[in-house]
């Protein structure tokens, strides 16, 4: 009889024995397409938990969009722009579970900081949208969920989830012709979710003389399967203002602004 474990076995470590590691396929993590065996400690920790619970809240009817992964980024990045001086930015709101999390874990009422939370609370505008990224369908998917009421969620609501925290502003308009009404002359973290490539550019470009040394930029789509076209976009505006994008498995984009 053959023993299949045994040759299981050896072929495990016949591939280890030249590199190739071999992971059962029950991992640790497996949601929002990312995969891994790695630890997830920071899952368990009960501030995360509240603080994701929190976030929650926001959604329809308290469902999970399974997006773990990313919001612990988000609190890793916020957490220690909070030690730096300077005011929290986010474009691209939307319901504000992200930013909701966020407030949450921070305890935002002892900090001494201001968060402006710039969106349409329409849904994106339609004429921003690239010739690549209409090509690609991007354009006629907002439009369908649009119609669907899928942005359906207007701003009195939004302000609602946010009311037990102070210093929360809401900036409503378009990115980037609604930059100039953002107040924060300091920006310590500034986070884009906007699913379209020129105004999370043009948010960078409006905002970067505003970061302070070590300021923190998350990019929510950066390396997100199905938006190549924002990465791409961005990798082009690095290279025009010398700042380095790390790719995040989360399909985050993670960007220190240096502090020479």
């Amino acid at each position: 009889m053959i023993d299949r474990k045994s040759i299981s076995g050896s072929l495990r470590g016949l591939l280890s024995k030249f590199g190739v590691a071999v992971f059962r396929s029950r991992g640790r993590y497996n949601q929002d397409g990312l995969f891994s065996v790695h630890s997830t400690n920071w899952q368990n920790n009960p501030k995360f938990r509240k603080a994701y619970q929190r976030g929650l809240l926001t959604t329809r009817n308290g469902q999970d969009p399974q997006h773990e992964w990313r919001v612990h980024i988000a609190i890793w990045c916020a957490a220690n722009a909070a030690k730096l001086p300077g005011d929290f930015v986010e474009c691209g709101v939307f319901v504000g579970f992200m930013s909701s999390a966020i407030l949450d874990y921070l305890e935002w009422n002892t900090l001494n900081k201001q968060i402006y939370l710039v969106d349409s609370f329409e849904g994106p505008s339609s004429h921003l949208y690239n010739e690549e990224e209409i090509a690609k369908g991007m354009l006629i998917n907002v439009e369908k969920l649009r119609a669907l009421g899928g942005y359906s969620y207007p701003m009195e609501e939004v302000q609602k989830n946010f009311s037990e925290w102070k210093n929360v502003n809401f900036v409503k308009g378009f990115v980037p012709d609604i930059l100039n009404k953002v107040p924060a002359e300091n920006v310590s973290y500034l986070h884009l979710d906007m699913n379209c490539a020129q105004p999370e550019v043009e948010a960078i470009e409006f905002f970067w003389e505003k970061m302070v040394p070590g300021g923190f930029i998350l990019l929510d789509d950066y390396a997100y399967s199905g938006y190549e076209i924002q990465g791409k976009e961005m990798d082009k505006l690095a290279a025009k203002m010398g700042f380095v994008i790390a790719s995040l498995p989360t399909g985050q984009g993670l960007i220190i602004k240096n502090s020479h």
